[in-house]
């Protein structure tokens, strides 16, 4: 049976204010760890990839400017020198022509007598001179900047093309009677072979050219003549 007196109880009240208001807030201890700011690594990991650019093709290589074009076979002074005697030829005379020609010309190869491209309404590049350069005894071929060689000053020398120099194997007068002499061996005359092969097709026949002894039982392979076109 325990009375408490009103003072007792007041204290007690008192107390368990007391008690309820020491009740403090928890010391911040700055963000977890969760809402830290992210480090430049984890930033720059965690940016997606940038996407390759695909490596551009290669430009296509462009055309030689100075490669020669049927096209331009067309200067004042460019004629085809071809055989007077149409002889065997099909389609065409017989000129004197770069050997294995067609759309890679290449002067290393030499020169043989191949019918005329003139049927096709213009001048063969590889078939072109510049009858200018007849007068200095030169056969010179403006598309490829050479001069008609011959292998030596001898019967049945070949001829081919080299850089121009004007030296004795290039000596090579064009006479008015149509033949084509060595200027030191004045017997010697540049002759189309008798044989003939044919090329890509029927229209294109081919034959030899060499120095051969001037004969006039040769005329047909050995008589020549400049001109600019088809006649």
């Amino acid at each position: 049976m325990m009375k408490f007196s009103s003072l007792s109880i007041t204290c007690m009240v008192l107390f368990a204010f007391a008690m309820g208001c020491d009740r403090s807030e928890p010391e911040a201890t700055g963000p977890t760890q969760a809402n830290e700011a992210p480090s430049a690594e984890a930033v720059e990991a965690a940016e997606p990839t940038r996407p390759v650019e695909p490596a551009r093709p290669a430009e296509p290589p462009t055309k030689n400017a100075a490669a020669p074009t049927e096209a331009q076979a067309a200067g004042p002074n460019d004629v085809e020198i071809a055989l007077a005697d149409k002889g065997d030829a099909t389609t065409n005379n017989y000129c004197i022509d770069i050997a294995g020609g067609n759309r890679n010309v290449d002067p290393s190869r030499g020169l043989q007598a191949h019918t005329c491209y003139s049927y096709r309404g213009e001048l063969g590049s590889d078939q072109v001179f510049d009858s200018s350069r007849f007068a200095s005894n030169a056969l010179y071929m403006p598309r490829f900047d050479v001069c008609a060689t011959v292998a030596s000053v001898a019967d049945g020398a070949a001829v081919g093309l080299e850089a121009c120099d004007g030296g004795d194997r290039q000596a090579l007068a064009f006479g008015e009677d149509g033949r084509i002499r060595h200027v030191s061996a004045q017997e010697l005359c540049l002759t189309a072979g008798s044989d003939t092969r044919f090329g890509r097709s029927q229209t294109h026949q081919i034959k030899t050219l060499h120095l051969a002894s001037c004969d006039a039982s040769q005329d047909g392979l050995q008589i020549w003549r400049a001109r600019r076109e088809m006649d």
